[in-house]
């Protein structure tokens, strides 16, 4: 799924870094950069609601997005509380999908 939408986003014209999990992007220098970050619910190791829990107590809290195969409403609720700008249950539209990434940028 990762080199997907890596490739999708790269065909739109956008700039992409991907990393294997949250505590992989939590040890780079990329969160100041970061215009918009999507992440899947379930990861390896930290939950992408986790990671959202980590960003959500710094002062730089980009634009998320979840993608999920295993979403309910109660997690898409405790996204959307927590800031999430986007909740997609897999399988997706591409085009949903980038309009939401481009909705984030927006912000």
């Amino acid at each position: 799924m990762r080199s997907a939408l890596d490739g999708l986003l790269r065909a739109a014209g956008l700039p992409v870094r991907t990393f294997e999990s949250a505590e992989a992007f939590l040890l780079s220098d990329h969160l100041p950069n970061v215009a918009c970050l999507v992440a899947d619910i379930r990861l390896p190791g930290k939950s992408g609601l986790d990671l959202q829990a980590t960003l959500n107590a710094t002062p730089i809290r980009p634009p998320m997005i979840f993608i999920t195969a295993h979403g309910d409403e109660r997690i898409r609720q405790q996204a959307v509380r927590a800031g999430a700008v986007g909740f997609l249950a897999k399988p997706f539209d591409d085009e949903v999908f980038l309009d939401c990434v481009r909705a984030a940028w927006e912000q």
